[in-house]
């Protein structure tokens, strides 16, 4: 993707945006970031041990198609007893950093200043070989006002949203002491915040740095996809707010959804496959560096 179509933040020579952390693991960024995010990167890079020593594989039952197709916007119920199969589809391809995404979400899970339940990293290639990732401000780059470096020392540049990956084997789930780190019927990783002691032990466990301890509420905190969205047959808000359709939601048992179409078209990965987590997030686009 070319450079000119993405507005970037400054940069410093250390290799990190001057207004926050790098929401990597990659190495490239300094010091800096909010203590949230801070936090959020130092679980990310201790949790493998952690997980790897829980972790058991498990495979993911393919579900019959439904011949009922969903409504437009919408997640329709699957017919008689069977469950929906969810999923989540980010188009690195189509994100320009506009932050309308991480403003709907704050707003429609009441997350704490500071925290996110999801965020969006740019990622810039430049041509002596640096990469550097910083975190897409929720006013989005293009009114952000700040000075960009010069386009000429950029080779490519492009962003990656991140969120649950809701993963079939979650070793978030697996090291809860008080079972509040639940799966609902539909599939859909949960907290209860009623059984939630606020050890934090799922936080560290989470492979990919999307758990928090919740500010406000002292219990473990995630994004779950707007559960309460999806059963009211409505789309997750982030999905609803993206001007670009880089977030695709639906089922996958359905073959007329959107997001079954475009898995069927389109190469598509996951985050750390190798940890054998099975996320139901899939990314187009994603690249070796982003972690």
């Amino acid at each position: 993707m070319g450079f000119p179509t993405l507005p970037l933040l400054p940069t410093s020579s250390s290799g990190c945006s001057s207004s926050g952390g790098c929401g990597s693991s990659c190495g490239s960024c300094a010091s800096g970031g909010s203590d949230a995010e801070a936090t959020r990167r130092d679980f990310l890079r201790n949790a493998t041990t952690v997980t790897l020593g829980a972790m058991s594989l498990t495979l993911l039952a393919g579900a019959a198609p439904s011949n009922s197709p969903a409504p437009h916007g919408g997640i329709s119920a699957t017919p008689g007893n069977a469950k929906p199969v969810w999923g989540f589809l980010v188009d690195t391809t189509k994100c320009i950093g506009a932050g309308k995404c991480l403003t709907a979400c704050r707003t429609e899970n009441a997350v704490p200043e500071g925290q996110s339940r999801t965020w969006v990293e740019r990622y810039v290639h430049y041509k002596d070989g640096r990469v550097e990732v910083d975190l897409v401000p929720e006013t989005g780059y293009a009114a952000s006002g700040e000075t960009q470096p010069d386009p000429d020392d950029v080779l490519r540049a492009y962003f990656v949203p991140k969120l649950c990956n809701q993963c079939v084997d979650a070793p978030c789930n697996q090291v809860c002491p008080v079972h509040a780190s639940i799966k609902s019927p539909e599939g859909i990783e949960l907290v209860d915040d009623d059984r939630c002691i606020g050890c934090g032990y799922c936080v560290q466990a989470c492979p990919y740095g999307i758990r928090f301890m919740n500010h406000d509420t002292g219990v473990a905190d995630k994004c779950n996809w707007c559960y309460h969205r999806i059963m009211r047959d409505e789309q997750p808000a982030c999905v609803e707010a993206c001007p670009t359709g880089a977030r695709v939601f639906g089922r996958l048992d359905d073959p007329d959804s959107e997001i079954a179409k475009r898995l069927a078209t389109v190469p598509t990965s996951v985050l750390k496959q190798h940890l054998g987590t099975i996320p139901l997030t899939r990314y187009v686009g994603l690249t070796d560096e982003v972690t």
